[in-house]
């Protein structure tokens, strides 16, 4: 299928190829109908992409403070290699679209096959020919609105939600700075509920459709048109609400807005436009100044709007959803117009040249839709107790359908996920190995995989996982997904006979690891990694070299300086993808039981209060202990890995990875640095597993070690919840 795509580094559009999407629980796949340009919102990022280094930094300031913390954190090789795999990727656009239901996934019941529907999202409602939209984020379009005019449906319910925190009333008058897409929008709602409007535009042209819709009167914002209007239509006492709906750097709206402004009136910041509010003229009037934040409630909640949790109606009336159904019905009903907002209908074949003609003012409009073809040629898409138990593994069953290889050929590996670890952490080491063939990518989402195929090279990209899973060429698969399924599908992958290398976590639960350890019986394919690979840091090696053997019980101190999660991360997502030590935890486990040459048997965990900082004292069998510190609350410039290890007189010490020291009897040390790098193992470790995969030995972690570890991050759950030191036991 073809979807529009932006480069954000190179400013580059594209109608891009891209494998159709799959339709996973929760949502539907919509073929679309016609989907909306954002004059404003889109015309802006296509803008940003266009500018150089410097001025993108200067127009993010707060990604800009995002990277110098990661340096901090990563390093600077680690942090510019995630900077530019973000930046040279081809990122989507669109938000607002119609289409037609073609598969309906698992949990949805209120469309079915057939059902013409408006979506929204900037991730689910693209300029594309098939979109995956969550069951929040669409809404069943009323018998008799064209797919035409549904296509506005998102925005439409970002203008519904402003005249929302408006709190406008009968009979009021309202002041709409900017009459682009949105402020059109607005002003019809504003009339529609029996509100006087004044409208403020510098474009003629705008002033004269908006007064065509409804608007009482309206004119230039820097002409006395607009304050004449005003003043006639309140008596001289000023507008009861002013809707910002402008965008750009001048601060004229935001002044405009105070001085036609009642006093203890309300300014509603709907658009992005500067907002230096002069203190004296809101402090005078004590103007109530509101945010109106997207589509409305449920907007950047993940639990609503990927999960499908809706929020009760008695508590919320309105949310993102509700909004959307609202918005249709007005237009259905004919209470909002939105024909004569468009300008131009484009044939989405034309979409770069379209954008291209937005972009450099040939075409002038308030409203573009893009229309797509009836008919697409690709094909559909693929539809706590005391003690716990570490599972044994039993090889047997089945022998493993893994193919064999022919002598010197390169180790075809495939991808299904392709993130930013992904990107920047494992495949720029595998593009550039000899010997290594990067076959497939399989993503849930098209472009993600796109992105991979042109970045590193990757033969094919598709949405279809049984298809790699079925393909005998396919030597390995890597599982770089979201936690929550990385048990599932790891599992899938030994059945179909394949090496595996999952990233971490290798299982969220005890049922879990037991499932994929039942496919191990089954298949008898043990050809498993999980990706702990801080074990084959150099540095760690390195120091542990010199450390030489132990003779007695060692004491390992490990802290790891988490650091605090961004709002909104799928981290935080505890009910699907576990605790953060859940997911990170088996890291630092693995480390110390490498260092302590064996695997823990018994777990203590306590917790702080109000907060994810946790001690874990880990018990070995030689009397060994370690502890983990895992704090989420230290300071954002104290080093995030720090390891101290005492044995025999000696000590090793671990500086984040740039740098140990081993201190000996004779007050004797050595030191190594990298001053410029981390080096966290990721390359050897991934050296390791091509390796055992090329040979048929055995994988670089034992599968039992890999268990153990898994179970020991699961027990400290079960010790936080028993209040109790858990003892490990080995199952027979």
């Amino acid at each position: 299928m073809k979807q529009v795509v932006q480069n954000y580094k190179s400013g580059e559009l594209a109608l891009l190829d891209v494998p159709v999407p799959g339709c996973k629980p929760g949502g539907v796949l919509v073929r679309t109908a016609y989907s909306l340009i954002s004059t404003g919102t889109e015309l802006m990022k296509v803008s940003e992409a266009g500018m150089s280094m410097l001025g993108k930094a200067r127009s993010r300031p707060d990604q800009v403070a995002k990277v110098v913390q990661s340096v901090a954190t990563n390093g600077v090789p680690a942090t510019y290699r995630k900077v530019m795999g973000k930046l040279d990727s081809y990122t989507p656009l669109g938000y607002s679209l119609c289409g037609v239901v073609e598969q309906v996934g698992a949990g949805v019941d209120d469309v079915k096959v057939g059902d013409l529907v408006a979506c929204a999202g900037n991730e689910h409602a693209l300029h594309a020919e098939l979109n995956w939209v969550p069951k929040n984020l669409y809404a069943p379009v009323p018998d008799g609105l064209a797919p035409r005019d549904a296509a506005f449906g998102t925005v439409g319910s970002i203008a519904l939600q402003g005249v929302r925190q408006g709190e406008s009333r009968l009979g009021e008058v309202a002041l709409v700075i900017g009459l682009g897409l949105i402020g059109q929008l607005v002003a019809q709602l504003l009339t529609a509920s029996g509100v006087r409007v004044v409208g403020a535009d510098p474009d003629p042209a705008r002033c004269e459709l908006a007064e065509r819709l409804g608007t009482a009167a309206c004119g230039d914002p820097a002409s006395p048109a607009v304050e004449s209007a005003v003043a006639e239509l309140t008596d001289g006492h000023g507008v009861d609400q002013v809707y910002l709906a402008a965008g750009g750097g001048s601060n004229q709206p935001v002044e405009l807005a105070a001085r036609l402004c009642r006093d203890r009136g309300r300014v509603v910041d709907i658009g992005k436009c500067r907002l230096d509010l002069p203190w004296n003229a809101y402090y005078e009037k004590e103007l109530d100044v509101r945010f109106s934040r997207s589509y409305g409630p449920g907007r950047y909640d993940p639990e609503y709007e990927l999960e499908g949790r809706d929020y009760p109606i008695g508590y919320v009336r309105w949310t993102e959803r509700r909004n959307l159904a609202c918005f249709l019905d007005l237009a259905a009903r004919g209470r909002v117009d939105v024909g004569p907002l468009i300008s131009h209908t484009a044939a989405f074949d034309d979409a770069v040249e379209t954008y291209r003609r937005l972009g450099d003012g040939e075409l002038k409009a308030v409203a573009v839709l893009f229309r797509y073809p009836e008919q697409a040629d690709e094909a559909d898409a693929p539809a706590g107790a005391p003690t716990v138990t570490v599972p044994a593994v039993r090889r047997g069953g089945k022998a493993a359908s893994t193919p064999v290889r022919a002598a010197r050929t390169p180790v075809r590996l495939a991808f299904v996920g392709a993130g930013n670890y992904a990107s920047s952490m494992l495949l720029p080491h595998l593009a550039q190995r000899d010997g290594v063939e990067l076959s497939t990518v399989v993503t849930t989402t098209a472009l993600s995989a796109a992105n991979a195929q042109r970045k590193f090279g990757f033969a094919e990209a598709t949405t279809d996982l049984d298809a790699v899973l079925g393909d005998d060429s396919v030597d390995a698969v890597f599982v770089v997904t979201r936690h929550s399924s990385h048990a599932e599908l790891t599992r899938k992958a030994l059945l179909a006979g394949k090496a595996v290398f999952v990233e971490k976590p290798l299982a969220l639960t005890e049922e879990e690891l037991a499932g994929v350890l039942a496919a191990v019986e089954e298949s008898g394919n043990d050809r498993l990694q999980v990706g702990f690979n801080r074990r084959f840091a150099p540095l760690l090696l390195q120091a542990e070299q010199r450390f030489g053997p132990r003779t007695g019980p060692a004491s390992l101190r490990y802290l790891v300086n988490a650091g605090r999660l961004d709002q909104g991360s799928w981290y935080l997502r505890q009910d699907t993808e576990g605790s953060r030590f859940a997911g990170e935890g088996g890291h630092f486990i693995d480390t110390a039981s490498r260092l302590l040459g064996a695997d823990p048997v018994s777990v203590y965990a306590v917790a702080a209060s109000g907060n994810e900082d946790l001690q874990v004292v880990l018990g070995y069998p030689d009397g060994s202990t370690a502890t983990i510190g895992y704090v989420t609350t230290g300071a954002a410039g104290f080093p995030k890995e720090t390891l101290d290890l005492v044995a025999d007189g000696k000590v090793l010490q671990l500086d984040d990875f740039v740098r140990t020291s081993v201190y000996d009897g004779r007050k004797r040390w050595v030191s190594s640095r990298l001053p410029k790098a981390r080096d966290k193992g990721q390359s050897a470790e991934l050296a390791a597993f091509v390796r055992a995969v090329r040979t048929g030995g055995p994988m670089p972690v034992p599968l039992e070690s890999l268990v153990a570890t898994t179970a020991a991050t699961l027990a400290v759950r079960a010790s936080l919840a028993g209040g109790a030191p858990v003892t490990l036991a080995e199952a027979r």
